[in-house]
């Protein structure tokens, strides 16, 4: 019996120091696998944007006027023309822009005014900020897109903002918007005319 015990217990132990073995083994294997590559990086912002800025057409949910309510405002189609409206532009090219504000909240929104360091510019490809009250940009109209009134819960509206710009800072750039909450939103602007609405806001500049 004590024989048949010892050679039991013997296999045992064998069986143990294998198994332990094929263990090491197995992880020398899995350390020397090679490491998985990387992603790919992301493209450069193009010149003149500001990384992490939108493409045009994205929403963003933003402070209404004085911190009160919240605005979704989409950017979705923008228009490079000499004129508009009626006007010429003074530097040389209007980029007409317009956006779609909705309303996210059980009360009214609106967008700051400019008067208040809130609102719109544009940020050309060398970091020059242009407003909505350079050149002739204030001056144009169009009656879709001259909405202004407070958004009203549950509603939306058509806006659109005008810059007067030089050919050269009308080649691409970033749109800014500043909130109610002094936070700035931005979106890569192309430097052609774009969006599902370029052929409604050119005769909507017709005069």
């Amino acid at each position: 019996m004590r024989v048949r015990t010892t050679a039991a217990t013997a296999a045992l132990l064998l069986a143990a120091l294998t198994a332990c073995g094929g263990g090491d083994d197995g992880d020398e294997a899995a350390e020397a696998k090679p490491p998985v590559a990387s992603a790919e990086p992301s493209e450069e912002p193009a010149p003149g944007t500001v990384e992490g800025s939108a493409k045009l057409g994205t929403p963003a949910r933003t402070t209404g006027d004085g911190g009160t309510g919240v605005l979704e405002i989409t950017p979705d189609t923008v228009v490079f023309v000499e004129e508009g409206g009626g006007e010429t532009a003074v530097n040389g090219v209007f980029a007409v822009v317009t956006m779609k504000d909705k309303a996210m909240t059980a009360v009214a929104a609106d967008e700051p005014a400019p008067i208040s360091g809130g609102g719109w510019k544009w940020m050309t490809a060398d970091g020059e900020m242009v407003d909505t009250q350079s050149g002739n940009a204030f001056n144009v109209v169009m009656d879709k897109y001259n909405n202004s009134d407070p958004v009203q819960p549950g509603g939306w509206q058509w806006r659109s903002q005008v810059f007067d710009l030089t050919p050269e800072q009308a080649k691409g750039g970033t749109l800014i918007y500043i909130d109610g909450e002094e936070k700035a939103h931005r979106w890569q602007m192309p430097s052609t005319d774009s969006g599902p609405n370029v052929a409604e806001v050119k005769k909507q500049l017709e005069f």
